[in-house]
């Protein structure tokens, strides 16, 4: 339904874009426009050299969302204007909504902030690019508010709630490999579980959990201690782990997406055998966004090189870039920053552990030698600009640098990602 090649152009605010990244990108989708080719765009200033990834920054669902939110400000003048929660998880985009006077009615946790009680049938509601649960939109529905006009849930988020719903009628129980805090799994898990029994899985080690209790090895106790809170209250384990089917939030890593279908798959096969396994698991591969999974096999492109650090760009409580930080810092040492404010000189750096949740300041970033590589990249919600501001405050350190239209016109010249002599 959503071909990759004929994707719809969205109408994304100027400011978004940038000079230097939004000009590389239409370089490579002009050479490469079947997106064959996932080595980086090297833009070479001299001193430093810029391995940018070939693919990263608005995907399809962000830019949808943007436009809607943008199109509801412009045609509702006058009125007052809400975001159910975090349009998508980037601090820009979500600063420059709330100065042009959209409020948050919750917070990404699903705390209220303000009550739904105060909202009238003349408000506007935005549905961010997560989506939300069904409990939530009957809740706006009953004070008179129009969740559709402005509904901006990523067309790839609702076709994984199909298939959730293809999977219930077809009397399977649906394992959603999630963060089950986050607001795109609630969305999913509210739909999976009026379709069929549900459980949330959060990794491979969780998996592994679930598939030695489908193999009799695990006691019952241990399995409900694991997933307490993380399955649908009409979950019996002791029958509704004969059919299974995986479906994911969409911003995981989809290497381990497959992975533990994968795993599901074995294990089912290894209780009943290979002539029953199609009447005990579903095969659900095109639940995994493609925008997810070019993002992720860019940054395997990117790795491919050498360089002496890797900067990731995106917000702080964004799923899909902290995916991306955990690929880079497998291999060399990685900085995961909000925006180029954190960079505070050539050596110093305030950036983010996202595995402790806490911002850290390090004195080591940019080494001292003669040709300095960095790769740099961004998550999905990432806007051009924000990823330009970074790579301009870094030139800003280095002494005789090109200027940009001479590394243009050297990307122009080549067309593809193997730039490196």
């Amino acid at each position: 339904m959503y071909s990759r090649n004929r994707m719809k152009s969205f109408n994304i605010p100027d400011f978004y874009k940038s000079q230097l990244i939004s000009k590389v990108k239409e370089i490579r989708k002009v050479s490469d426009p079947r997106k064959k080719d996932f080595s980086p765009t090297v833009l070479d200033f001299g001193p430093v050299r810029f391995f940018i990834a070939r693919h990263f920054g608005f995907c399809y669902g962000v830019e949808h969302a943007i436009e809607t939110a943008y199109k509801a400000i412009e045609e509702n003048s006058g009125k007052r204007i809400f975001l159910l929660s975090q349009m998508i998880h980037n601090p820009d985009v979500n600063d420059d909504l709330q100065k042009r006077g959209v409020r948050f009615l919750m917070d990404t946790s699903g705390n209220q902030i303000i009550p739904f009680s105060e909202l009238t049938p003349d408000d506007i509601v935005i549905i961010p690019a997560f989506g939300t649960t069904l409990a939530i939109e009957e809740q706006l529905k009953a004070f008179g508010i129009e969740v559709r006009k402005y509904d901006t849930t990523c067309p790839f988020v609702e076709r994984v709630w199909k298939k959730s719903e293809k999977l219930g009628e077809d009397n399977y129980t649906i394992i959603i490999h999630g963060k089950s805090n986050h607001e795109e799994t609630k969305a999913t898990f509210s739909r999976s579980e009026k379709n069929a029994p549900s459980i949330v899985v959060k990794d491979i080690n969780e998996s592994r959990v679930l598939g030695e209790y489908i193999l009799g090895n695990l006691p019952l106790a241990e399995l409900r201690n694991v997933f307490n809170g993380k399955h649908s209250a009409n979950f019996n384990p002791e029958k509704d782990l004969f059919r299974v089917g995986v479906i994911n939030q969409t911003t995981m890593l989809a290497t381990e997406t497959q992975e533990i279908a994968e795993y599901f798959k074995n294990i089912m096969l290894k209780k009943y055998g290979e002539e029953d396994l199609k009447e005990h698991f579903a095969d659900t591969r095109d639940t995994l966004c493609y925008a997810t999974n070019e993002n992720q096999e860019a940054t395997y492109g990117l790795l491919r090189q050498d360089a002496d650090v890797a900067i990731v760009v995106g917000g702080y409580n964004s799923s899909n870039t902290s995916h991306i930080v955990e690929l880079c810092e497998e291999k060399l040492p990685t900085f995961f920053i909000s925006s180029a404010s954190e960079i505070r000189s050539k050596h110093s750096i305030r950036h983010f552990d996202y595995l402790n949740h806490e911002l850290l300041e390090s004195d080591t970033f940019l080494p001292e030698k003669e040709k300095t590589d960095i790769i740099l990249t961004s998550g999905a919600s990432c806007p051009d600009s924000v990823v330009d501001a970074v790579l301009q405050k870094i030139l800003s350190f280095y002494p005789s640098v090109k200027s940009i239209e001479e590394v243009i016109s050297e990307v122009e010249a080549k067309g593809t990602g193997n730039a490196l002599a």
